[in-house]
Protein backbone atom coordinates (compact mmCIF):
# COMPACT_ATOMS: atom_id res chain seq x y z
CA UNK A 1 0.00 0.00 0.00
CA UNK A 2 1.31 3.13 -0.74
CA UNK A 3 0.38 5.16 2.60
CA UNK A 4 0.91 8.77 1.16
CA UNK A 5 -2.21 10.48 2.08
CA UNK A 6 -3.93 7.84 3.63
CA UNK A 7 -5.59 7.53 7.60
CA UNK A 8 -4.23 5.37 9.60
CA UNK A 9 -5.19 4.62 13.43
CA UNK A 10 -2.64 3.64 15.78
CA UNK A 11 -3.92 2.58 19.48
CA UNK A 12 -1.07 2.81 22.30
CA UNK A 13 0.92 5.77 20.93
CA UNK A 14 1.89 7.28 24.02
CA UNK A 15 5.24 5.82 24.03
CA UNK A 16 7.45 2.39 22.82
CA UNK A 17 6.01 0.51 19.48
CA UNK A 18 3.03 2.64 19.37
CA UNK A 19 4.74 5.91 19.53
CA UNK A 20 7.79 5.01 17.04
CA UNK A 21 4.74 3.35 14.19
CA UNK A 22 3.50 6.63 14.41
CA UNK A 23 6.32 8.11 13.36
CA UNK A 24 7.14 6.25 10.63
CA UNK A 25 3.81 6.18 9.54
CA UNK A 26 4.40 10.21 9.18
CA UNK A 27 7.00 10.48 7.51
CA UNK A 28 5.76 7.90 4.88
CA UNK A 29 2.84 10.65 4.48
CA UNK A 30 -0.07 8.62 6.28
CA UNK A 31 -2.18 10.67 8.04
CA UNK A 32 -2.39 9.31 11.83
CA UNK A 33 -5.08 9.13 14.15
CA UNK A 34 -3.56 8.03 17.66
CA UNK A 35 -5.91 6.45 19.71
CA UNK A 36 -4.51 5.92 23.66
CA UNK A 37 -5.35 6.95 27.18
CA UNK A 38 -2.43 9.61 27.33
CA UNK A 39 -1.50 11.86 24.90
CA UNK A 40 1.93 11.57 22.97
CA UNK A 41 4.66 14.43 22.79
CA UNK A 42 4.47 15.08 19.67
CA UNK A 43 4.17 18.03 17.41
CA UNK A 44 3.11 17.48 13.26
CA UNK A 45 -0.04 18.44 11.36
CA UNK A 46 -0.70 14.79 10.40
CA UNK A 47 -0.71 13.77 13.74
CA UNK A 48 -4.59 13.52 15.70
CA UNK A 49 -4.74 12.35 18.80
CA UNK A 50 -7.76 11.12 20.15
CA UNK A 51 -8.32 10.40 24.04
CA UNK A 52 -9.58 6.49 24.01
CA UNK A 53 -9.96 3.47 26.15
CA UNK A 54 -9.67 0.72 23.68
CA UNK A 55 -11.20 -1.33 26.41
CA UNK A 56 -14.14 0.27 26.65
CA UNK A 57 -16.66 -0.31 23.65
CA UNK A 58 -18.57 2.83 23.76
CA UNK A 59 -15.19 4.78 23.78
CA UNK A 60 -14.35 3.12 20.55
CA UNK A 61 -17.02 3.48 18.88
CA UNK A 62 -17.16 7.54 19.68
CA UNK A 63 -12.86 7.87 19.12
CA UNK A 64 -13.94 5.91 15.36
CA UNK A 65 -16.91 8.35 14.49
CA UNK A 66 -14.86 11.37 15.66
CA UNK A 67 -11.77 10.29 13.53
CA UNK A 68 -13.74 9.60 10.46
CA UNK A 69 -15.40 12.34 10.55
CA UNK A 70 -12.25 14.68 11.17
CA UNK A 71 -10.40 12.49 9.26
CA UNK A 72 -11.81 10.26 6.49
CA UNK A 73 -12.12 6.25 6.46
CA UNK A 74 -9.04 4.46 8.03
CA UNK A 75 -7.20 2.33 5.26
CA UNK A 76 -4.74 1.20 8.22
CA UNK A 77 -5.44 0.13 11.86
CA UNK A 78 -2.60 -1.17 13.83
CA UNK A 79 -3.84 -2.79 17.55
CA UNK A 80 -0.86 -1.73 19.23
CA UNK A 81 -2.40 -1.49 22.72
CA UNK A 82 -1.44 -3.85 25.36
CA UNK A 83 -0.47 -4.30 28.97
CA UNK A 84 0.57 -7.50 31.41
CA UNK A 85 0.12 -8.65 34.44
CA UNK A 86 2.74 -11.20 36.06
CA UNK A 87 1.36 -13.98 38.43
CA UNK A 88 0.82 -17.45 39.29
CA UNK A 89 -2.30 -19.03 37.71
CA UNK A 90 -3.69 -19.76 42.04
CA UNK A 91 -2.67 -16.17 43.09
CA UNK A 92 -3.77 -13.68 39.83
CA UNK A 93 -5.57 -10.79 41.24
CA UNK A 94 -9.16 -11.51 39.06
CA UNK A 95 -9.00 -7.66 38.46
CA UNK A 96 -5.75 -7.56 36.79
CA UNK A 97 -6.62 -10.67 34.83
CA UNK A 98 -9.89 -8.98 33.48
CA UNK A 99 -8.16 -5.95 32.39
CA UNK A 100 -5.44 -8.02 30.63
CA UNK A 101 -8.42 -9.35 28.54
CA UNK A 102 -10.70 -6.24 28.35
CA UNK A 103 -7.44 -4.46 26.09
CA UNK A 104 -5.43 -7.08 25.05
CA UNK A 105 -8.33 -9.29 23.75
CA UNK A 106 -11.84 -7.48 23.65
CA UNK A 107 -9.91 -4.20 22.87
CA UNK A 108 -8.48 -5.33 19.87
CA UNK A 109 -12.20 -6.94 18.64
CA UNK A 110 -13.37 -3.28 19.11
CA UNK A 111 -11.11 -1.38 17.63
CA UNK A 112 -11.09 -4.26 14.45
CA UNK A 113 -15.16 -3.96 13.99
CA UNK A 114 -15.62 -0.43 14.22
CA UNK A 115 -12.65 -0.11 11.39
CA UNK A 116 -13.60 -3.18 8.54
CA UNK A 117 -16.97 -1.99 7.69
CA UNK A 118 -15.47 1.33 6.02
CA UNK A 119 -11.72 -0.83 5.09
CA UNK A 120 -14.86 -3.25 2.99
CA UNK A 121 -16.41 0.38 1.53
CA UNK A 122 -12.52 1.45 0.18
CA UNK A 123 -12.14 -1.78 -1.26
CA UNK A 124 -8.55 -2.00 0.91
CA UNK A 125 -7.40 -1.85 4.51
CA UNK A 126 -4.47 -3.39 6.74
CA UNK A 127 -4.91 -4.57 10.06
CA UNK A 128 -1.90 -5.15 12.23
CA UNK A 129 -2.42 -6.92 15.36
CA UNK A 130 1.11 -7.10 17.62
CA UNK A 131 1.17 -10.16 19.42
CA UNK A 132 3.68 -11.58 21.25
CA UNK A 133 6.64 -14.21 21.42
CA UNK A 134 4.33 -14.83 24.37
CA UNK A 135 1.41 -15.66 21.65
CA UNK A 136 3.61 -18.56 20.39
CA UNK A 137 4.60 -20.47 24.02
CA UNK A 138 3.97 -21.07 27.13
CA UNK A 139 5.98 -18.62 29.86
CA UNK A 140 5.97 -19.46 33.50
CA UNK A 141 3.94 -17.00 35.76
CA UNK A 142 2.54 -15.28 32.85
CA UNK A 143 -0.63 -17.52 31.99
CA UNK A 144 -3.00 -14.61 31.83
CA UNK A 145 -0.97 -12.45 29.03
CA UNK A 146 -0.06 -15.65 27.66
CA UNK A 147 -3.30 -16.48 26.85
CA UNK A 148 -4.27 -12.98 25.58
CA UNK A 149 -1.42 -13.21 23.26
CA UNK A 150 -2.37 -16.64 21.86
CA UNK A 151 -5.85 -15.02 21.28
CA UNK A 152 -4.36 -12.39 19.63
CA UNK A 153 -2.56 -15.08 16.79
CA UNK A 154 -6.06 -16.99 16.94
CA UNK A 155 -8.40 -13.90 16.02
CA UNK A 156 -6.13 -12.75 13.54
CA UNK A 157 -5.67 -15.88 11.43
CA UNK A 158 -9.46 -16.35 10.95
CA UNK A 159 -10.23 -13.05 10.10
CA UNK A 160 -7.71 -12.60 7.82
CA UNK A 161 -9.32 -15.63 5.52
CA UNK A 162 -12.74 -13.36 6.42
CA UNK A 163 -11.25 -10.39 5.00
CA UNK A 164 -9.19 -11.47 2.03
CA UNK A 165 -11.68 -11.04 -0.18
CA UNK A 166 -12.00 -7.31 0.49
CA UNK A 167 -8.77 -6.42 0.09
CA UNK A 168 -7.87 -6.39 3.11
CA UNK A 169 -4.88 -7.79 5.18
CA UNK A 170 -4.12 -8.56 8.31
CA UNK A 171 -0.75 -8.89 9.92
CA UNK A 172 0.38 -10.04 13.32
CA UNK A 173 3.70 -9.32 14.65
CA UNK A 174 5.40 -10.94 17.26
CA UNK A 175 8.26 -9.53 19.10
CA UNK A 176 10.63 -11.02 21.70
CA UNK A 177 11.88 -9.06 24.52
CA UNK A 178 11.50 -4.56 23.51
CA UNK A 179 13.38 -2.08 25.32
CA UNK A 180 10.04 -0.53 26.38
CA UNK A 181 8.12 0.10 29.77
CA UNK A 182 6.12 -2.76 29.49
CA UNK A 183 8.98 -4.26 31.81
CA UNK A 184 8.43 -1.59 34.60
CA UNK A 185 5.63 -3.99 36.22
CA UNK A 186 7.31 -7.30 35.03
CA UNK A 187 9.84 -9.19 37.13
CA UNK A 188 11.17 -11.58 34.77
CA UNK A 189 13.33 -8.87 32.98
CA UNK A 190 14.14 -5.35 33.19
CA UNK A 191 14.29 -3.29 29.93
CA UNK A 192 17.26 -2.96 29.10
CA UNK A 193 19.84 -1.93 25.80
CA UNK A 194 20.26 -6.03 24.81
CA UNK A 195 16.48 -6.22 24.09
CA UNK A 196 15.17 -4.86 20.48
CA UNK A 197 14.59 -1.15 19.73
CA UNK A 198 10.95 -0.41 19.96
CA UNK A 199 11.86 2.09 16.74
CA UNK A 200 12.95 -1.45 14.73
CA UNK A 201 9.55 -3.44 15.38
CA UNK A 202 7.98 -0.38 13.89
CA UNK A 203 9.66 -0.67 10.98
CA UNK A 204 8.35 -4.28 9.95
CA UNK A 205 5.24 -2.93 11.05
CA UNK A 206 5.25 0.22 8.17
CA UNK A 207 7.06 -2.34 5.79
CA UNK A 208 4.45 -4.98 6.12
CA UNK A 209 2.14 -2.34 5.48
CA UNK A 210 4.14 -0.99 2.40
CA UNK A 211 3.71 -4.48 0.39
CA UNK A 212 2.67 -4.85 -2.94
CA UNK A 213 -1.16 -5.28 -2.99
CA UNK A 214 -1.29 -9.31 -3.90
CA UNK A 215 1.60 -9.39 -1.22
CA UNK A 216 0.46 -10.33 2.01
CA UNK A 217 2.63 -10.48 5.36
CA UNK A 218 1.12 -12.91 7.73
CA UNK A 219 3.13 -13.57 10.45
CA UNK A 220 6.43 -11.46 11.76
CA UNK A 221 8.66 -12.83 14.44
CA UNK A 222 10.96 -10.85 15.97
CA UNK A 223 13.82 -10.94 18.21
CA UNK A 224 16.88 -9.77 19.74
CA UNK A 225 19.77 -11.37 17.81
CA UNK A 226 22.08 -11.34 21.36
CA UNK A 227 19.33 -10.91 24.24
CA UNK A 228 22.56 -11.39 26.56
CA UNK A 229 24.63 -8.94 25.09
CA UNK A 230 26.73 -9.39 22.12
CA UNK A 231 29.30 -12.07 22.78
CA UNK A 232 33.09 -11.26 23.31
CA UNK A 233 35.19 -13.09 20.39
Amino acid sequence: MDIQGKVAIVTGVSKGIGLETVKQLLEGGAIVAGWGRTEPKLDDPNFHFFKTDVSDWGDVQASYKATSDKLGKASVLVNNAGMGYQGLIHEMDVTEWREMYDINVHGLFYCIKVAVPSMIELGEGHIVNISSIAGTSGIKTMSGYVGTKHAVRGISHSIFQELREHGIKVTTIYPGSTNTNFFDSIELANANDNMMRPQDVANSIVQSVQTFANYHVVDVEVRPLWPKGKPNK
